[in-house]
């Protein structure tokens, strides 16, 4: 009986970072990485400025993500954080952009074995009690409409976890599994950043740490779906997924929810009802997990 966690594929994830694993030079990457994104997001902020200029209520909609426009440019945005990856492993490791996604013969057919295993699971859960969020859910718009923006919300979302993906279980995990055998730095030092990243005391209030702790988990959880296949795969089927049903299905009506179908009974500021629900998520965050391993399976 294996007692340990099966991490064998995690050499094919890392194999293309192996020649140029050095310590010096993650940290180089990540310092190029981080002053490139700020150029980019320098002339991407010049571009909205423009716009609000023109619609100078468009600032606040994308603090608060309230439209789909707003939505749209927010998750977008995420992309400059691919693009900095992309150029930067391009550049200063010399590798081919594509393979912090891990070997493509493995990463396509899996994210689609595990997503199909999670679309159905998430079916299965809509008709099982209990049912809703206490009141009555409420609609954000039509289904005509939502219908209509679900191709271009889905390619939005999906620019959004690619992104966080490619960064903390991609360049990250890869960088510091070819160079320590360990999953404690492999896998822990990632999440704990990817959790800091998530840390918003202002927008969360009361609940900020719990998210924290909740974001930081998500992290071990798809770092250990990385290592087990071997490529970024199943980790972008999870949290696509897991965005899909916070975003584009239910989301608070105070945060993000310019593309949601329905919106909670309760918002970011209502902070006993969201921790109320914050078991749910842990749950549902243990379950999508169990259930792409198993999809890993067959």
């Amino acid at each position: 009986m294996r007692l340990l966690p099966d991490y064998r594929a995690h050499c094919i994830h890392t194999v293309a970072a192996a020649p140029r694993a050095e310590i010096w030079r993650t940290v180089a990457g990540i310092v190029a990485m981080v002053a490139l994104y700020i150029l980019l997001a320098l002339f991407f902020n010049q571009a909205l400025s423009e716009l609000t200029r023109y619609r100078p209520a468009f600032e606040a909609e994308l603090i608060s993500g309230s439209t789909p426009l707003a939505m749209y440019i927010l998750l977008v945005s995420f992309g400059l954080i691919t693009a900095s990856v992309f150029i930067v492993v391009k550049l200063l490791h010399q590798r081919d952009m594509l393979s912090v996604i891990g070997p493509l013969v493995l990463a396509v057919p899996q994210f689609f074995r595990v997503f199909g295993t999670l679309v159905i699971l998430g079916l299965t859960l809509m008709v099982l009690p209990p049912y809703g969020f206490g009141a009555p859910m409420v609609a954000n718009m039509s289904a005509g409409l939502w219908m209509m923006l679900l191709p271009l919300s889905l390619v939005a979302v999906f620019v959004q976890i690619s992104a966080e993906e490619i960064f903390f279980r991609g360049y990250l995990q890869q960088q510091l599994g070819a160079r320590f055998r360990s999953p404690l730095v492999w896998m822990v030092v990632p999440s704990v950043l990817f959790a800091i990243g998530h840390y918003q005391p202002a927008e969360a209030g009361e609940n900020a740490v719990m998210i924290t702790v909740w974001a930081g988990v998500f992290g071990l959880l798809m770092a250990d779906l990385t290592a087990r296949s071997g490529s970024l795969g199943p980790a972008l089927a999870v949290h696509f997924f897991n965005n899909i049903s916070a975003l584009l299905i239910a989301s608070l009506p105070d945060s993000l929810g310019g593309l949601a179908l329905w919106h909670t009974p309760f918002g970011m500021n209502d902070v006993a009802e969201v921790r109320a629900w914050m078991p749910v998520d842990f749950a549902m965050m243990f379950v999508s997990w169990l259930a792409a391993r198993l999809a890993l399976r067959r």
